[in-house]
């Protein structure tokens, strides 16, 4: 997938169509909340059901393709951040191509709940280049539920992402791509085989504890996880504190987020090495993005204070110490 490019006018096109027509950015959700909760289901090209792999290829659009993933709950709790993340797609793909933050990005859009209790606990798209990106967030249906404990499925799509994946600047290039998780809640603690086997269809051995699962996922992408505010969690301590057990300074929190879009583009700019923050900045201001440029140099300074991992390479590997509450 991802053979297509990006354009900014064949989004704006597309967002004014959908006006005419009467219908949202997230035309299939809310086509499904029209429906019996008992009929309500996952979007089939959604679904990650009986995947072999979902692909990142180089083609002759784009010849060194890197992968980029970009997973956010869409539960109750993450309230309006997957719509804006949707209504800023343009500035994320503004900055990578026209700034040159990343020459051939192919991302794919997931969504993530709760696989205890959610009749859509993980939704996963196809790598694109494209307007695809966005018929594919057209494509999620933000359900809404979780268990309302502080943790969600996030291991599960770390699982997904792990083993389920095919990526050619990975494996022709040893470079690995990015993962985006965008929440406010916990991972449970185990990958969960009787889970995997009803929503993925593998079936395991075992269950994967979240560490290992982490140290599996982190060889084939740098991962992140965002924090955003105007969520249920974003001033839990707890929440926080356990990202950073797992990611060390790749816990970006987000008092702003109406910058996911930019922060997500700078993490990829600075771990690149192709940008500093004075840069991220620069290009902000200059795309009048301007209001949003504190937050996401706020949100970056643990990771660059940390040390950037750049080019498959770990500049730092400490992580704080284990023995947080898990549920």
């Amino acid at each position: 997938m991802g053979g297509t490019y990006w354009s900014d006018d064949h989004y704006r096109q597309r967002a004014s169509f959908l006006r005419r027509a009467g219908k949202g950015a997230f035309e299939y959700h809310d086509l499904n909340m029209r429906l019996p909760e008992r009929e309500r289901r996952v979007h089939e090209a959604m679904n990650p059901y009986g995947i072999s792999f979902r692909e990142s290829r180089d083609s002759d659009a784009h010849p060194e393709s890197r992968a980029v993933a970009v997973l956010f709950d869409v539960t109750g709790s993450m309230g309006r951040v997957p719509r804006i993340l949707q209504e800023n797609l343009c500035q994320l793909m503004g900055l990578l191509l026209r700034k040159g933050y990343l020459a051939d990005p192919q991302i794919l859009i997931g969504g993530i709940g709760d696989a205890t209790c959610d009749r859509a606990p993980l939704q996963i798209g196809q790598f694109e280049s494209g307007i695809e990106i966005d018929q594919d967030l057209a494509k999620l249906w933000l359900e809404g539920g979780g268990g309302g404990q502080k943790t969600e499925s996030y291991e599960l799509a770390m699982y997904f992402m792990a083993r389920k994946t095919a990526i050619d600047c990975f494996e022709k290039r040893g470079k690995r791509g990015y993962l985006f998780l965008i929440g406010d809640e916990m991972p449970y603690r185990r990958v969960k085989r009787r889970e995997v086997r009803a929503i993925i269809g593998d079936r395991l051995q075992e269950n994967i504890p979240v560490e290992e699962m982490i140290r599996e996922l982190e060889r084939k992408y740098d991962t992140y996880y965002i924090l955003p505010n105007l969520t249920s969690y974003y001033d839990d301590p707890e929440i926080h504190d356990c990202w950073v057990e797992l990611l060390g300074q790749n816990t970006l929190r987000l008092e702003d987020p109406r910058g996911i879009s930019e922060l997500i583009a700078a993490t990829i700019g600075l771990a690149e090495g192709v940008v500093d923050l004075d840069d991220v900045h620069h290009d902000l201001e200059e795309v009048g993005r301007g209001s949003v440029s504190d937050a996401v140099s706020r949100a970056l300074a643990p990771a660059v204070a940390g040390g950037a991992r750049r080019h498959g390479i770990d500049f730092w590997t400490s992580r704080a110490g284990f023995g947080l509450t898990w549920h």
